[in-house]
């Protein structure tokens, strides 16, 4: 459970340090070569944590201490799930929840690549619209 949480916390620190890197850099900067080494080994870090050992851990905290095993049947509150067809055992739940740390890291990924490439973009400002929904625009 330590090293899950752990692992968690440093996958957060992480991220928020490179969202604040990302608000203070301004775009266009160029980089030296050891500014690109160290952000390229701080990226490595993070995906190692985000893919390889968040997931890790949990499978590990799932199977160890929680005891999800195969032959622990889901049986869900007041038996529910005992008339279905098939069997859902508690190491099935242990490997969706796994993809769903990995869709739910991809998502965050794609993210901050995202409010990566968009700093410092100056947002658009509405324009007034007309009561039929069209731009006021003065005339020239």
């Amino acid at each position: 459970m330590v090293a899950l949480v752990l692992s968690t916390v440093l996958l957060v620190l992480g991220t928020a340090a490179v969202l604040a890197y990302a608000r203070r850099r301004p775009p266009g900067k160029g980089v030296t070569w050891g500014e690109a080494m160290i952000a390229a080994v701080f990226v490595y870090l993070l995906m190692g944590l985000a893919y390889g050992i968040v997931p890790h851990q949990w499978l590990t905290y799932a199977d160890n201490e929680l005891g999800w095993r195969s032959d622990k049947i889901v049986y869900g509150p007041g038996n529910v799930l005992s008339n279905i067809p098939f069997t859902i055992t508690y190491q099935v739940i242990r490997d969706i929840i796994a993809a769903g740390i990995y869709i739910v890291f991809l998502g965050g990924q794609i993210a901050l690549w995202a409010i990566w490439q968009g700093r410092g973009k100056a947002k658009q400002r509405e324009l007034a619209t007309s009561s039929f929904g069209r731009p006021l625009v003065k005339g020239a």
